[in-house]
């Protein structure tokens, strides 16, 4: 059974429909992708979950029961909007918000002063959260949102206002909660992201579900029979009128797309009868290249 379930969701706001029968399955233990350009509904649902508002039909199973009010302290969520109490200390927050979520005051200042660690934060503990820089009181934003090691996890937009390096600790960070046994739904624009870390994904446009289903299903559902041909020697392959046509070349290498009816198989013994083939690999499209094309073509 998914640890979360959204199920046929709809929400409606002065005439505006945000969220339009919308469902999905999220798997316990698993990166789920919620993808949409501004103004789909992916705030609106995540406002649901969450349990700031309520949908007008529909339901969301965590767990396999419809929540309640007391399950909100299973989930943490991590907003695109940053909040912070500025005046206070960096301790005195995490740990204020921590015991908001549940935590008693011993175990919140165990957790707190490892992830600290874990962050290169120790040193800042008793600072004003003010003094910190963005980077920082991003950091501490996400020690609050994990520091009750909730059962569910809600990152938007996680990575904005990271550098290169931070970014990818803590995209770490992330991946290590995963393998913890934490469940994470994944809001995002950064289409890097998605490849790196999500393993399904769903795609909502105009409040309703336009894509769905595993990264690595939908990456070769929209495949375009690009490959890249590398051989032996200064030039590349020449093109082949009944098997494929050449995207471009540099050197030794080759984009080709291969012709209707054309088999990978028959491609590969004419060039190894022709050439000596020393590389062929597939190109699948990006994310990025997917979300692109899927929402210009709905919204054509």
């Amino acid at each position: 059974m998914p640890f979360l379930q959204v199920n046929n969701v709809v929400k409606q706001y002065d005439g505006h429909r945000a969220l339009d029968s919308v469902s999905m399955n999220v798997e316990q233990g698993t990166i789920y992708g919620l993808l949409g350009p501004n103004g789909a509904g992916k705030s609106s649902l995540i406002r649901i979950i969450n349990m700031i508002s309520m949908p007008d039909s529909g339901e969301v199973l965590l767990n396999g029961k419809k929540m309640e009010t007391d399950d909100i302290t299973l989930i943490g969520y991590l907003p695109e909007e940053r909040g912070l109490y500025k005046k206070m200390k960096v301790c005195e927050e995490i740990v204020y918000l921590a015991r908001l979520k549940g935590m008693n005051k011993k175990d919140a200042y165990e957790q707190m002063d490892q992830w600290l660690n874990r962050f290169n934060l120790t040193e800042w503990r008793n600072r004003k959260v003010e003094t910190l820089s963005k980077g920082m009181q991003q950091k501490v934003q996400f020690i609050a949102t994990v520091i009750h090691k909730p059962q569910l996890l809600i990152f938007d937009e996680p990575f904005s206002g990271f550098d290169p390096v931070n970014a990818e600790q803590l995209k770490q960070e992330i991946l290590r909660l995963r393998d913890e046994g934490a469940t994470i739904l994944f809001s995002t624009h950064n289409m890097e992201s998605v490849e790196s870390v999500c393993e399904e994904i769903t795609l909502i446009n105009h409040a309703k579900v336009v894509l769905q289903g595993k990264v690595s299903e939908i990456k070769h559902q929209y495949k375009k029979h690009l490959y890249t041909v590398t051989v032996e020697g200064d030039k590349s392959v020449a093109a082949n009128d009944s098997l494929f046509i050449i995207d471009s070349s540099r050197g030794n290498t080759s984009q080709i797309r291969l012709k209707a009816g054309t088999t990978v198989h028959d491609t590969i013994s004419w060039l190894n009868s022709n050439y000596t083939l020393t590389a062929f690999n597939e190109l699948l499209p990006s994310m990025n290249e997917i979300f692109i094309e899927t929402v210009k073509k709905l919204n054509s």
